[in-house]
């Protein structure tokens, strides 16, 4: 309030100085009409808030009074369903738990009496097949063990064919070779006496020529010697005569 009128005074104190014919008595007048009246106004105002403060503090009251009752209400409604929602669904679950023990109880037992059955017939398809199998086996190795004694007596007789045939062959090759070797030996032979014969008669009359060559060569020496010995025994003789 203090405020108020000094910031007044100050107001007027400037509009008194701007304004020169207003009096300093008409200033103060105004300034306290001013105050009464900032302060009637100030009095209402505030008698106006605590007024419209009291209507909000019964309003909020009424409001949350309102507001607890609506919520009890509601939680006491939200109890009773879910009292009641709790109740069906304990029946509900429990008949479901009856419905699904008894569906498994008749599931187990289908479950049950058709792995008994499929086992038997399992059983009787294996026992069937392995008798088969064993049928099977006993025939194939039958046949098998027959082929191969077929196989291993034809393979006996074609070896032993085979084998006769390579020595009758072997026989006959080996007597061609001898009876080859024999005849190339003997044509050798034959051969090798007559280069003989032939070279120890070319030789024998080769040293007989020669001999006879050399025979008469020495006596055509012997000749001219005698006769060059005679010629100059005369030309010596005649020469001594001449030199006498």
């Amino acid at each position: 309030m203090t405020k108020i009128t000094l910031i007044s005074a100050i107001t007027a104190a400037m509009i008194t100085t701007a304004s020169a014919e207003f009096s300093v008595g008409d200033m103060f007048k105004d300034m306290k009409e001013a105050a009464t009246a900032m302060s009637k106004d100030a009095k209402d105002s505030i008698a106006s808030v605590k007024d419209g403060a009291v209507e909000t503090s019964k309003s909020a009251e009424r409001t949350i009074t309102n507001v607890s009752s609506d919520v009890k209400d509601v939680s006491v409604k939200v109890s009773d369903d879910l009292k009641t929602a709790e109740v069906n669904s304990t029946k509900d679950l429990a008949g479901t738990v009856t419905d699904l023990s008894d569906d498994t109880k008749e599931s187990l037992k289908s479950t049950t009496t058709d792995l008994k059955d499929s086992a038997t017939i399992a059983t009787k398809d294996m026992k069937e097949s392995t008798t088969t199998i064993s049928n099977d086996a006993t025939a194939s190795m039958k046949t098998v063990s027959e082929d191969t004694t077929k196989n291993v007596s034809t393979l006996s007789t074609d070896l032993s064919k085979n084998v006769t045939t390579l020595s009758n062959d072997a026989t006959t090759t080996a007597k061609t070779v001898s009876t080859d070797a024999t005849t190339s030996v003997k044509s050798v032979t034959d051969a090798t006496v007559d280069a003989t014969k032939t070279a120890t008669t070319e030789a024998s009359a080769t040293v007989k020529t020669t001999s006879t060559d050399a025979v008469d060569a020495v006596k055509n020496i012997s000749d001219n010697v005698s006769e060059s010995s005679n010629t100059a025994t005369t030309n010596a003789s005649n020469t001594t005569k001449d030199v006498k």
